[in-house]
C-alpha cells in the first residue's frame, strides 16, 4: 500500500465512510440490535486492531499449549485463510495458518474451521471442548467471549493512525475499550504505546517477543540446524505473511547473516516458477541457503527447492510476565462469566 500523500487524499473519503461503518457496527452489537451468540464454554479471543502480523498466531498456540499442560481441553476456532475449511489428500489443512496450528499441536487441541465460529464450537463441544481461543477474534463480534486479548505491534501499533483503506486500521483506536488484556509484541517497553492505550483502557498491559525455538531443514522440518551453522551460514530470506519486516528484522535479532531477501504477499502460494527465481536470486547473492517463516513451509508444499537447502524458522512467543499473564486471562474469564450468568 502506497503512502504518497496523493493516496492518502484519494483514500480519505473511503476511510471516513468504512469509519462510519465499523463503528455503527460496534454499537449495535453494544446495544444488542445485532446477536452476539455464547458457547457453553470459555472462549479467549486474540486479536489486533490492525491488518498484518502482530503475533497472533504465536499467542494462539502459547494459549493452546497452556491449556493443555493444564490437562483442559481446548479447541481453536479459527476462520482459516479465506474461510478455508479444505484439507489435502493427507487430511492436513490447506490454509497455511491452520495447517501450522495443526502441526505444532499434534492434537493437543481441537481445531474448528470456517466462517460460522459459532456453529464450529458447538460441533467441538459434543466432541468434548470446553475451552475456546477465537484466532483474529476482536472484530468477530458475533461470538461472545469471556477475555478478549488485543495484541498491538509496537513497531507500528496504530496503521498510521489512519483506517482501511487509506491505512492500516481495521477499527479506531477507541475499540481498545473492549480489550480485557493488551499485549505490546516485538518490544520490552514502549511508553509511547503505552499512552495511548492507557487513553482508552486501564485493562492489564503486557510486553512479549518471538524468539526462535529451532530451524528446521524443509520438506520434512524433522532436522534442525545447529546454532554455529546458523550463525555462520550465508542465507537468502523470503516469505509470504502479514509483516514481512518483521520477519527480516527477526532474522537480524537472532543472528543470521542473510545476504538477499524476497517478499510476498500474505498467504502467496508459491509456484515451481516462484521458486526457481528465488534460486537464481540467492545463487547470485552468494547464499549457502534460504530461509522462510513456517507458515511459508505449508504453501511451498507443490514447489520445494531443489538446488539450495531451505529450512523454517520455527518460533514461540516469550511473555514479559507469562504467570502474571495468565492468570489475568483467569481473572477476565471468571469476571466476564459471572456478569454474563448476572
Amino acid at each position: 500500500m502506497t503512502e504518497s500523500p496523493a493516496a492518502r487524499a484519494l483514500l480519505w473519503p473511503l476511510a471516513i465512510a468504512y469509519s462510519g461503518i465499523v463503528r455503527t457496527r460496534a454499537l449495535f452489537y453494544r446495544r444488542g440490535i445485532y446477536r452476539t451468540r455464547r458457547l457453553g464454554g470459555r472462549v479467549i479471543s486474540v486479536g489486533n486492531l490492525t491488518v498484518g502480523g502482530t503475533g497472533k498466531t504465536p499467542m494462539v498456540l502459547w494459549i493452546a499449549e497452556r491449556l493443555a499442560s493444564e490437562g483442559k481441553r481446548a479447541a481453536i476456532l479459527t476462520r482459516g485463510y479465506r474461510g478455508s475449511s479444505q484439507a489435502d489428500a493427507r487430511g492436513v489443512p490447506q490454509s497455511d495458518e491452520v495447517a501450522l496450528l495443526h502441526e505444532r499441536l499434534g492434537g493437543r487441541a481441537q481445531l474448528g474451521v470456517g466462517k460460522d465460529r459459532y456453529e464450529s464450537g458447538r460441533t467441538l463441544e459434543r466432541h468434548g471442548a470446553e475451552w475456546f481461543i477465537l484466532d483474529d477474534g476482536f472484530q468477530h463480534l458475533t461470538l461472545a467471549r469471556d477475555a478478549n486479548i488485543v495484541m498491538i505491534d509496537a513497531t507500528n501499533p496504530f496503521g498510521g493512525a489512519r483506517l482501511l483503506p487509506a491505512g492500516r486500521l481495521r477499527e479506531p483506536k477507541s475499540a481498545l475499550r473492549r480489550a480485557d488484556i493488551a499485549v505490546i509484541t516485538r518490544s520490552d517497553r514502549a511508553p509511547a504505546v503505552e499512552a495511548v492505550v492507557r487513553r482508552f483502557t486501564q485493562a492489564p498491559l503486557f510486553y512479549a517477543r518471538t524468539h526462535l525455538e529451532s530451524v528446521l531443514r524443509l520438506p520434512a522440518l524433522k532436522v534442525a540446524l545447529p546454532e554455529r551453522d546458523f550463525a555462520e551460514a550465508k542465507f537468502f530470506a523470503f516469505c509470504g505473511i502479514g509483516n514481512a519486516d518483521a520477519f527480516f528484522d527477526d532474522t537480524r535479532r537472532w543472528g543470521s547473516h542473510v545476504i538477499g531477501r524476497r517478499a510476498f504477499r500474505d498467504h502467496h502460494r508459491y509456484t515451481a516458477a516462484d521458486v526457481a527465481q528465488l534460486e537464481r536470486e540467492a545463487t547470485a547473492a552468494g547464499a549457502d541457503a534460504m530461509l522462510c517463516t513456517e507458515k511459508d513451509v505449508f504453501n511451498l508444499r507443490d514447489a520445494v527447492p531443489a538446488r539450495l537447502p531451505v529450512y523454517a524458522c520455527r518460533i514461540g512467543l516469550a511473555l514479559s510476565d507469562a504467570e502474571g499473564f495468565w492468570q489475568a486471562v483467569l481473572t477476565a474469564v471468571h469476571k466476564n462469566r459471572q456478569e454474563a450468568a448476572a
